[in-house]
């Protein structure tokens, strides 16, 4: 597991010459692939495999793997935006499955929330705030399933435990 830095792009190489994740895993001996995709400017964890199965697994929305996010939003919301997050919004012409939104803190012109999605559509969360006229300021993935980014600076890495890839699995063989 990665604790993905703004500015990385989650890609094995780019033809942009922009600085991919790839580039972060140093000491990996082996070749190994993201699961899943943070955008350029989002941060947070990312999930490396090679086995291919696996991600497809962990990826695909009809497991319903938990991706959690903090997310902070401008300017202020409403009783009615946080209903409709919560509820699903339509994005590219499809609504979202309904997922679990909280509010953690909030100052003027400035909201910190929880969100918590089982699909992983293409900028979801930033979609879904724009489509109830939110501005996302920044994004950090803090959990896929029971794996939680923790303390994890920007930049570093850590294998997971076999107690982790093991929940990981069960949560997958049990849909």
């Amino acid at each position: 597991m990665l604790h993905k830095p703004r500015g990385y792009v989650t890609t094995m190489s780019d033809e942009l010459d922009r600085k991919c994740v790839t580039e972060l895993l140093t000491k990996v001996p082996e070749r190994v692939y993201p699961i899943g995709r943070l955008d350029k400017n989002s941060e947070g964890l990312l999930l490396f495999t090679n086995d291919g199965n696996f991600a497809n697994d962990i990826m695909h929305p009809s497991r319903h793997i938990a991706k959690t996010y903090r997310v902070t939003v401008r300017p202020d919301i409403n009783d009615e935006q946080l209903i409709k997050l919560a509820s699903g919004v339509e994005i590219d012409g499809k609504m979202t499955q309904e997922c679990s939104v909280v509010v953690l803190d909030k100052q003027p012109g400035r909201v910190v929330l929880q969100m918590t999605i089982h699909e992983g559509r293409n900028r979801q969360i930033r979609k879904m705030c724009e489509a109830v006229g939110l501005e996302v300021a920044r994004l950090t993935r803090t959990a896929i399933g029971s794996i939680k980014l923790g303390m994890l600076k920007p930049g570093e890495y850590r294998e997971l435990k076999p107690d982790e890839l093991r929940a990981l699995r069960n949560a997958i063989t049990k849909k």
